[in-house]
């Protein structure tokens, strides 16, 4: 170690803070190899073991781990958004087939209208990154795209368009999107369906059941979510995919999104591969 001070006493500060930055970088080299050997681990234990094919995700905690952190919400955001793609190509090495992704709720446009109108760039931008050629993915989104402004709601449009007809994993952005308005727009378009059809109410009460209200949802075509993934520590739904959700298994990570890992992914799967789904009963 080579220490150029003359005053003995600035020698002496100068080493102790070499010593404590080689301390710091072996303390976080050391949490890097813990990481690597767990993360090993779970693959090995999730060798043969069963997969969700469609997995919601509640992407909670932005905002919380940018205060924490001393950023505005803004920071806690963009850092979450950067999180995104990682977690996609997370779900397709695990063979997932549908990923469903919350990143706006109806409730959230309620904020202000500066964390909103970033929060919808922020958004936008995500969609037309994860969207672009040399993704493998399909994008949908879905959610009450006429409560967004005309100028955002055509972009993530346009960037979803562009997915169409890759054969690859299937990806919901849910957008402006709120649980029971998605019921009530499924009921709406059933009853202008059979409207237009000639059907009388008395008719289609005689006929109704819940198949025909699932074929008007935003995720029709899709299986209902096999997992459901909550972050930031929150243990409840908030209104995400109510009716899909019905023989959902839930896991909610104490971990804010922004700093969800691939280990914690790996544990969410680990805990669905161990649980004995019964389907309500």
């Amino acid at each position: 170690m080579r220490v150029t001070a003359t005053d003995p006493r600035e020698s002496l500060r100068l080493v102790g803070a070499r010593v404590l930055s080689w301390g710091v970088a072996l303390k976080v080299r050391l949490r890097e190899l813990i990481y690597d050997l767990y993360e090993r681990r779970l693959r090995r234990q999730l060798a043969g073991a069963p997969r969700p094919k469609h997995v919601g995700v509640i992407l909670d905690g932005n905002r919380r781990w940018a205060k924490e952190a001393g950023f505005d919400a803004d920071y806690g955001h963009r850092a979450g958004a950067r999180k995104i793609a990682d977690f996609l190509g997370w779900c397709r090495e695990a063979d997932v087939d549908v990923v469903t992704l919350w990143l706006l709720s109806t409730d959230n446009l309620s904020r202000s209208s500066r964390e909103v109108d970033s929060l919808l760039e922020i958004i936008a931008g995500v969609v037309e990154e994860i969207t672009q050629p040399s993704k493998p993915w399909q994008v949908r989104i879905v959610g009450a795209l006429d409560l967004l402004p005309t100028e955002i709601a055509a972009r993530v449009s346009a960037a979803a368009l562009r997915t169409e007809g890759r054969t690859g994993m299937q990806v919901n952005v849910a957008v402006g999107y709120g649980g029971r308005r998605e019921i009530a727009d499924a009921v709406r378009k059933l009853l202008q369906q059979h409207a237009e059809a000639g059907t009388t109410i008395e008719e289609l009460a005689e006929v109704l059941d819940v198949d025909h209200i699932a074929e008007h949802l935003y995720t029709s075509g899709q299986p209902d979510p096999e997992l459901l993934i909550r972050t930031s520590g929150e243990q409840r739904l908030s209104g995400f995919m109510l009716w899909q959700s019905a023989h959902s298994e839930f896991w909610f990570c104490e971990t804010y999104w922004p700093a969800f890992r691939r280990v914690d992914f790996l544990r969410a799967l680990r805990n669905f591969a161990t649980r004995h789904r019964r389907f309500g009963s």
